[in-house]
């Protein structure tokens, strides 16, 4: 749901609506540290404030390596058909419908929602992965993949791919695990953790006055406000029809100014200390903070309540994997070292040791 950002997360928006979900709340509970055992805390953090924050272009992808040239290129609209066209032409090749469709299918779910709804910024990272595909035919052309550093840092990365995935082969646990006791044992000794808070479902007429506005902005904003509380009192009156004729935040007046569900934890105190006093239906005298007014009416309550298992038993699963997983790393490293004790010159390594602690002392 689109919010007004004067009312919702951070310091200028004050509250928002709850967009952690139950699975991310287990998220934040569930500790990796330490033994098989998982840490979990007392009472989970409340989730920090999403802010609306323009993706970041993903990383091009290289350049594929140019296919041996057939003997005579494909007709153009046979191409097409395949959905295979060309797209681009980029440095004497061409960049195909298919590259463009796995070049997106290799960035995150989020950029790609981004891209989708930004043909802009979708321009701007295809030419980004263009100019990649440039410096790097240029780069080969020089051959530059033969420069020692190069081929030095090129084996050093090659030794760290090799040596994680492999540990991540012989790691993993298996395919069951964990089983059902294993998940309701860890559900059940975490309950405590596992608490959404009080909810509140609230509808709000906002009316927008910057802050430090001129005296003429507030004496409008004030006359709208008791435009707007006049209509209220009034015997049957439509709180929803009145936001949608009123209210200033306009993405959600057509919905009758309807907030959702908002946890507790997350009203700033002013919307807080209200609507904590107010009755279902209740609608609240005008609240001043620093963008303007909110006159808030409670539609609903929920209590506070221990999340059931099915809504975080997806979570625990992955956790409880994740943790199976970082054990059996460390038991196997373990395991061969103690298979294959390195003989160690201890002389020399102090050597090295006294190097190391002069060579930080000159550094400072």
């Amino acid at each position: 749901m689109i919010v007004h950002r004067s009312a919702f997360e951070g310091p200028t928006p004050r509250y928002r609506r709850d967009r952690i979900g139950r699975h991310l709340v287990a998220l934040a509970i569930i500790g990796l540290a330490g033994g098989f055992e998982p840490a979990f805390a007392q009472n989970p953090p409340p989730a920090a404030p999403q802010r609306v924050v323009k993706p970041k272009a993903p990383a091009a992808a290289p350049a594929p390596v140019a296919a041996a040239q057939p003997a005579a290129p494909a007709p153009l609209a046979e191409t097409a058909a395949s959905g295979n066209e060309p797209v681009a032409r980029v440095g004497g090749r061409d960049v195909t419908s298919s590259e463009i469709r796995a070049f997106l299918a290799a960035v995150g779910p989020d950029q790609r929602a981004a891209l989708a709804r930004d043909p802009a910024l979708l321009n701007q990272t295809l030419r980004l992965m263009f100019a990649k595909q440039l410096v790097l035919k240029e780069a080969g052309d020089k051959k530059w993949q033969e420069q020692p550093a190069v081929v030095a840092q090129l084996a050093k990365l090659r030794e760290e791919a090799i040596f994680e995935t492999y540990l991540q082969s012989v790691s993993m646990p298996p395919e069951n695990y964990p089983d059902e006791a294993e998940i309701q044992k860890t559900y059940d000794a975490n309950k405590g953790a596992l608490i959404m808070p009080r909810r509140f479902h609230l509808a709000q007429i906002y009316v927008a006055l910057a802050e430090g506005a001129d005296a003429a902005a507030e004496e409008k904003a004030k006359a709208k406000v008791a435009d707007i509380q006049a209509k209220l009192k009034q015997p049957k009156a439509d709180f929803a029809l009145i936001a949608k004729d009123a209210s200033d935040q306009r993405e959600l007046a057509d919905k009758g100014g309807d907030l959702g569900w908002l946890p507790e934890t997350q009203l700033v105190p002013e919307i807080k200390s209200r609507v904590m006093g107010m009755s279902v239906n209740a609608v609240s005298e005008p609240i001043k903070l620093a963008d303007g007014y909110h006159i808030v009416k409670l539609i609903e309550t929920k209590p506070s309540e221990t999340m059931p298992l099915a809504d975080v038993r997806d979570t625990l699963v992955q956790r409880l994997r994740a943790q199976r997983a970082e054990l059996n790393r460390r038991a196997y490293v373990s395991r061969v070292l103690e298979q294959n004790p390195p003989a160690i010159n201890e002389i020399a390594l102090s050597r090295i040791a006294s190097e190391l602690t002069q060579s930080a002392g000159a550094g400072r």
